[in-house]
């Protein structure tokens, strides 16, 4: 934040003895992200999560990328996304009623339980309730480590098992192996087509008539078990928090849920009119994007904003950072849901899930999943904010909180009455609806 405000929007930096340029302006962005694309691979920061990944989706680069992706995206097709919207529904309806009032409830460890159901119902066919605690403790190994793992020499660290990063980092990985492994093998084991992705990816052949290998399968299986539900967890944690910070907002999306569902769980096609909802996300990943940077590196000249760049330059783009730039964005920190009623700002003003080919490839899935989780969630409870609660942010990864978001529960009851009709001004096509 300080270096773009100070140096503008393409600053040079020089790490040791890479080059790295970071990249604030939307015009810029776009030229890496969607123009000059085929010039750039991922960053070492993702070449290092093939530790964890292997060669999935997100670690995968050219024309194994492009492959996997075709492998992969039908299973983000609107007709599946319904299916997946009554599992999301009935896991949060579970998850409400476990809360009761007056419980105070850590929301980030809460929400990150949630949405790893989420995944294993979704994605997997398959209840993953028994491996949450053990997924959750790898993956927080996971994130303290990767700051090891980007360092020059630690793709050596296997070799020195009797270093305690190493013997944390092989017990981490294990444990997430065990619990992938068992997965696909309990699917084996079926042998029949679930609907789901893993279904999918057993049965998918590509243009040759290939089949993925089992190490494929398990690389791209893991990529989105983890992916699939640590952004959209963390989205949400902040999101709770702001809701907590701004009550007229809070109100005005109890009014919205209230008035579009009547009492009774949302359904996917009540998606579409839960606008205010969408835009309260919309605004929480603005200010707490969970893939908070990312990172390209060149393969071959990049050339921008008047300047040649030689391959191997590092550039890296920050949704946070952009997100809170005052051109595109007005009192940037300032919590405002109906900024997102305006469609003025340039292309890639706002870009928590990256953007181009290689765009998040679940991100109507967690549209649908963040709007479906606040309504349930939010229909029956709303959350204070602990008075002894630190916030601060741990930009990892992702964006997590640095200590835990503790809240206390307390309790609500939706309104069944018939609404007024909105008026229709609420909804003009600079909206961001998906």
């Amino acid at each position: 934040m300080e270096i773009a405000h100070e140096y503008g929007d393409l600053v040079y930096l020089r790490l040791g003895s890479q080059e790295v340029y970071l990249i604030s302006h939307p015009d810029l962005i776009v030229e890496l992200l969607s123009v000059q694309y085929a010039s750039l691979v991922k960053s070492r920061f993702l070449d290092r999560a093939r530790v964890l990944l292997g060669d999935g989706l997100l670690t995968a680069n050219g024309t194994a990328h492009l492959r996997k992706r075709r492998l992969v995206q039908p299973a983000f097709h609107r007709p599946r996304l319904a299916g997946y919207a009554r599992h999301m529904v009935e896991c949060a309806e579970v998850a409400r009623r476990r809360l009761h009032a007056g419980q105070t409830v850590d929301l980030g460890e809460a929400m990150m339980r949630l949405t790893l159901a989420i995944v294993g119902r979704t994605l997997f066919a398959t209840d993953v309730e028994d491996h949450a605690s053990s997924v959750g403790q790898a993956m927080n190994t996971i994130i303290e480590l990767f700051d090891v793992l980007i360092l020059p020499f630690s793709e050596h660290l296997d070799k020195l098992p009797f270093l305690p990063v190493a013997r944390r980092l092989a017990d981490a990985r294990r444990t997430l192996d065990r619990t992938v492994r068992e997965i696909i093998q309990q699917r084996a084991r079926e042998a029949e087509d679930q609907g789901d992705l893993l279904s999918m990816l057993l049965a998918a052949r590509d243009e040759e008539g290939g089949r993925l290998t089992d190490a494929e399968v398990r690389d791209e299986v893991l990529t989105l078990f983890l992916a699939g539900h640590e952004t959209t967890a963390n989205a949400l944690t902040w999101t709770w928090l702001l809701l907590a910070r701004n009550p007229e907002c809070e109100r005005r999306m109890h009014e919205e849920i209230d008035e579009v569902l009547g009492g009774r769980l949302p359904e996917f096609e009540d998606v579409p009119a839960l606008r205010y909802t969408e835009r309260v996300l919309a605004e929480a990943m603005r200010l707490y994007p969970p893939a908070w940077a990312l990172g390209r590196r060149a393969i071959a000249p990049v050339h921008l904003a008047g300047h040649t760049l030689l391959p191997g330059s590092v550039f890296v783009l920050s949704p946070y950072v952009t997100h809170r730039d005052d051109r595109w964005w007005p009192e940037p920190e300032h919590f405002d849901p109906d900024r997102f009623l305006v469609d003025s700002r340039p292309k890639f003003a706002y870009f928590p899930f990256g953007g181009g080919p290689r765009v998040c490839i679940g991100e109507r899935f967690a549209w649908m999943e963040g709007v479906l989780l606040l309504a349930t969630l939010a229909q029956r409870w709303r959350f204070r904010l602990h008075p002894d609660t630190r916030v601060d942010i741990h930009p990892q990864i992702t964006l997590r909180p640095r200590y835990p978001l503790r809240f206390t529960v307390e309790g609500r009851l939706p309104q069944t009455n018939q609404f007024p009709p909105r008026e229709t001004g609420d909804e003009p096509d600079g909206d961001i609806h998906h």
